[in-house]
């Protein structure tokens, strides 16, 4: 489950971004840092099953409470996948830069 929000736009495509917890270095509170996934999709199911695809099994999109800014709508369209994150920038000043989200998935030992 995760908290995030959707936004339809004029071409009738949509851009999700889901908030989620992703397990990081011991120095975090609780080992645990979020994120914030941003999918760009035809439809919102579409968008949900991007991600499951990717291993991301359990996340449902609950309401629109954290819909994605401008900025990141912005982000998302320009990049070639369509797919990517980066740290929650509430967590971290300044905010990091997007990322693919294969960098996000990449096992401890293949980042060595």
């Amino acid at each position: 489950m995760a908290a995030g929000g959707f936004c339809k736009l004029p071409n009738g495509t949509v851009v999700v971004a889901l908030n989620l917890p992703t397990p990081t270095s011991p120095g975090t509170a609780h080992g645990v840092a979020p994120v914030r996934i941003l999918v760009h999709a035809a439809n919102r199911a579409r968008a949900l099953t991007r991600l499951r695809n990717l291993g991301m099994r359990a996340v449902f999109l609950r309401g629109n409470t954290a819909p994605p800014t401008p900025d990141e709508i912005t982000a998302v369209l320009h990049h070639p996948d369509g797919l990517i994150w980066r740290t929650d920038s509430e967590a971290t000043t300044p905010p990091e830069l997007w990322r693919p989200i294969r960098s996000l998935l990449r096992s401890p030992a293949a980042r060595a």
